[in-house]
């Protein structure tokens, strides 16, 4: 009897991430989710997380939580240890992918210990957030120590905008050019699209007859919702902000935010704030509903919320920086709000221009619904057509066939 074909055993691949279904709160989180679903086909993949220690329901995909030696340690130092942890459970993959400093570290030291390439995809850069300082006190030392010492020895630098890879060889000049690969963040437009429903703008005290500009996004520096509050004072009086706002980075950004949205109510009706992390359906149903969504972030190296709003036709002001102007075309998706920033980026040198500006583009959209309607359909056939999360995983095997040489 012939012997069966040979087979070639599959590539196995090691994603370290902090966030992972259920606990996804931010852009890094989506893109590890979707990675992972469309690399599955390819290869063997699995996944390390932060969370519940253990096995979860998904098969490949483990949690580690804090060492009980560091419960109570400042949080860069907790995150460490769990990367310490995430490394030794990388014992027989062929190559490891880390995201966003909370991994990078675990990416590092499983490369070193276990003599595997080590890839790193970008989705900001410590540097160039010092407000975290703000945040993590010493702990801030640790976290951009973790990023540098990762970028520097990794194998494959994946950027997420063309944008971020400007800003990574700045930050990072010893990085030879020729590691660093754009491979951009992508959107599942089967998933994102528009949902006529009006149930959930019913539970949350949304008017579906007013214009509405909506918000979706971490309450932090770096999103400048501040400034979409200041904004907000200048738009027309029937529009109605909704904020779907919540996970502060600290009790003094919390504070602030709810200091504005107080005064905001007080001026004028139809302010809609959400504070807790709706599920995906619900915010797709308010994203539809919305006339223009608005991105007001002073750091964002790509966005991956301004392609989940394009995806759900809805017309996107946002801020000309970082990745953003490679996801909404000007004038044609939306309108990009030109900021003046001083070099390293940050807050904006002129904030007032910059909320004037801002609510200038917003009002513009408002006052012209069959606009807004249009750029909202462009908005989806762009997410459509340049966007799909399959050409980003075989794009992503790709710098894995070449650092495995």
């Amino acid at each position: 009897m012939d012997a069966s074909p040979a087979t070639t055993p599959a590539l196995r691949v090691d994603l370290l991430t902090r966030e992972y279904p259920p606990d996804v709160y931010g852009g890094a989180g989506v893109h590890v989710e979707y990675l992972a679903d469309n690399l599955r086909p390819l290869a063997d993949v699995r996944v390390h997380c932060f969370g519940a220690p253990g096995p979860r329901p998904q098969a490949g995909v483990t949690g580690y939580a804090t060492p009980a030696g560091l419960a109570g340690a400042n949080a860069a130092l907790a995150t460490m240890g769990i990367d310490l942890e995430m490394a030794a459970g990388c014992a027989g993959t062929d190559v490891v992918h880390s995201h966003t400093w909370y991994a990078n570290l675990a990416g590092h030291v499983a490369k070193l210990l276990h003599g595997v390439p080590h890839v790193v995809t970008t989705h900001s850069l410590e540097p160039l957030r010092p407000w975290k300082a703000e945040q993590l006190g010493g702990g801030y030392a640790l976290s951009s120590w973790c990023e540098r010492t990762a970028i520097e020895a990794a194998d494959a630098v994946i950027a997420v905008s063309d944008g971020m890879r400007r800003d990574l060889l700045a930050c990072y000049p010893s990085v030879a050019p020729a590691r660093v690969r754009v491979v951009h963040n992508g959107i599942d437009t089967g998933q994102y699209a528009r949902d006529p429903g009006t149930d959930v703008l019913a539970r949350l005290g949304i008017d579906p007859d007013r214009p509405t500009v909506t918000y979706v996004g971490r309450v932090t520096r770096q999103k400048g919702l501040p400034y979409l509050l200041r904004a907000a004072d200048r738009l027309p009086a029937g529009a109605q902000l909704v904020l779907l706002a919540g996970a502060p980075d600290t009790p003094e950004i919390a504070a602030e935010v709810e200091h504005l949205v107080a005064g905001l109510r007080e001026r004028r009706d139809g302010v809609v704030w959400v504070l807790e992390m709706l599920p995906k359906h619900e915010v797709i149903q308010v994203l539809s509903h919305s006339t223009v969504f608005v991105c007001p972030s002073i750091y964002e190296p790509m966005g991956i919320v301004n392609l989940e709003a394009m995806a759900c036709e809805a017309a996107v002001v946002a801020t000309a920086t970082g990745g953003i102007p490679e996801v909404v075309a000007d004038r044609e998706t939306g309108l990009l709000v030109p900021i003046d920033q001083a070099p390293g980026g940050g807050d904006p040198v002129a904030p007032d221009r910059f909320v004037a500006d801002l609510a200038a583009a917003i009002t513009e959209l408002l006052e012209d619904p069959e606009l807004a309607a249009r750029m909202g359909r462009a908005g989806r056939r762009r997410a459509v057509e340049r966007f799909s999360w399959a050409s980003i995983a075989e794009k992503t095997m790709r710098v894995y066939q070449q650092v495995l040489g």
